[in-house]
């Protein structure tokens, strides 16, 4: 089964390198995802609360039941994740105009204020760091997004 090219350029057709590849790239996200978390103050927003304020940003108002599907959470974890926003005046709810039973979750002002402070905060960081990288490790890094971004979704 031929599914990749480890870094020696050599393909990945054995199993057990498939789950090494598998391992290896779990951690390494991993740490990468921690260390930019920690950079964020004690009792910030969680990495829940920060996705869906990306999420509504990007693609406008939603309901609850959707944004629980296409975050993959269960509906009360999300409820929990947007009472704890709008808590925070970072969204606000308002009955929806098709469907009065339900309610439409929409980032205010705010919200924006604050998920463009904290990706300013996370991008200052990453680029402090690829600063001191080569330019080849730099273009070895712009060229895997596409296959991080093709992997995320496919999760």
């Amino acid at each position: 089964m031929k599914t990749g090219m480890p870094a020696d350029g050599g393909d990945i057709r054995d199993l057990s390198e498939v789950n090494r590849l598998a391992s290896e790239l779990r951690l390494a996200v991993g740490r990468v995802t921690r260390r930019l978390r920690q950079a964020h103050a004690v009792g910030d927003m969680s990495l829940s609360g920060v996705s869906v304020l990306a999420r509504l940003a990007a693609d406008g108002p939603d309901s609850p039941t959707a944004l629980a599907e296409m975050e993959r959470v269960r509906p009360q974890a999300m409820a929990s994740t947007l009472a704890q926003l709008e808590q925070r005046g970072l969204v606000r709810r308002s009955p929806d105009a098709a469907d009065g039973r339900r309610s439409i979750v929409a980032v205010t002002e705010e919200g924006r204020a604050v998920l463009a402070e904290r990706r300013s905060e996370s991008v200052r960081r990453l680029a402090a760091v690829l600063d001191e990288f080569s330019a080849a490790e730099r273009a070895a890094l712009a060229s895997a997004l596409p296959l991080l971004d093709r992997l995320a979704a496919r999760l």
